[in-house]
């Protein structure tokens, strides 16, 4: 079951990305909804706009929580002390997506990946042995730290694979222009260029690149980290919970460090951004999480199956919707973009 697991995961991923890179970039998938907020004249309203980028962003939080609960209920572990600790991950994570764009951007409208990553990254592995102390002594058991913390890496890489389409959708986080590259680079990815149409775009109006070929870093960081969030998930699967954990965080965090040089959009300033030295800092430090954690549990047989079974269950269904709806509200609801809203009776169908 566990290959066919695999396979399955690397099937669906693939036929996410391909649909997302052939569509994202364009004007229509930038605005899910609009909502009247504000009247402004006779039947004309100002409207707030709710974005694919936040659709693609909480479907990203969710599947990434989705996958944490496969991996960890593979285990066949209490999820009591599992529950606690996503909950308390998420709530240190999601407003250090905004805290850290502040300090290192200074703007206030702004998220970011790399800053709740690195947050993640520090404060997760202690959050879990604080977890697994409060439940220890309880009927529900203890939280084994180096199986959470592994299947938590993992998937916060396949997580983040669906999240840079929401990228492609609102055009942020987008690379240099394909001639402003040296002409290795432009015959490496030569027919590979990403192409953004519309306006309101960050690519657009902060970029002013819209319609010309940029370098595909948002669709090159979704292949990169959801094939590596397929391999850490055969890795966790057959007990190389150390080896996942820092593939996983290696991967990525280097990729971070890389893409950087290829991205135009503004980084905060100084030659080095803040978030490739935050890219350079975190797999070391995984080590030294690792070297302090020490050797991994014996927990036996580790079943998928068992995993997808945990998965559905109507409570975890609930946890799951809920986390979609609040990253949604969060993120989806656009600060920089408005609308105009008329509404009128079609007579002819009165």
């Amino acid at each position: 079951m566990n290959g066919v697991f695999i396979a399955g995961l690397a099937l669906v991923s693939g036929m996410a990305l391909a649909w997302g890179f052939r569509n994202l970039p364009g004007e229509r998938w930038q605005m899910i909804a609009s909502a009247p907020a504000r009247k402004i004249g006779e039947g004309q309203w100002e409207g707030v706009n709710f974005t694919w980028y936040g659709f693609l962003t909480a479907t990203a939080y969710a599947s990434a929580v989705a996958l944490f609960i496969i991996l960890y209920g593979s285990l066949g572990a209490s999820f009591t002390g599992a529950v606690v600790f996503i909950i308390l991950t998420l709530l240190v994570c999601a407003p250090a997506s905004k805290i850290v764009a502040r300090i290192v951007e200074g703007k206030l409208h702004t998220f970011t990946v790399g800053g709740a990553v690195f947050t993640g990254i520090i404060v997760c592995p202690w959050l879990a042995v604080g977890v697994d102390r409060l439940f220890s002594e309880t009927p529900a058991g203890g939280l084994p730290v180096l199986p959470a913390i592994s299947a938590a890496a993992v998937a916060y890489s396949f997580g983040e694979g669906i999240g840079r389409l929401a990228c492609l959708s609102f055009g942020c986080c987008y690379g240099v222009s394909l001639s402003s590259l040296s002409p290795w680079s432009q015959k490496t990815l030569k027919g590979l260029g990403m192409i953004f149409h519309g306006k309101t775009k960050k690519i657009a109006y902060e970029g002013g690149l819209e319609g010309v070929p940029v370098a595909p870093v948002q669709a090159m960081t979704s292949v990169i980290y959801m094939t590596q969030a397929v391999l850490s998930s055969w890795l966790f699967l057959n007990a190389y919970f150390m080896e996942a954990f820092i593939v996983s965080i290696t991967v990525t965090q280097f990729w971070r460090v890389f893409s950087e040089t290829l991205r135009a959009d503004y980084r905060g300033g100084g030659k080095i951004s803040a978030y490739q030295i935050m890219g350079i800092v975190a797999p070391f430090y995984a080590a030294l999480v690792m070297w302090l954690i020490g050797q991994p549990p014996d927990v036996g047989n580790i079943d998928a199956a068992r995993g997808l079974l945990t998965l559905w269950d109507p409570w975890v269904i609930l946890f799951l919707q809920s986390i979609w709806l609040a990253a949604f509200f969060y993120t989806g609801k656009s600060r920089v973009t408005a609308s105009r809203l008329s509404f009128y009776v079609r007579m002819d169908c009165v």
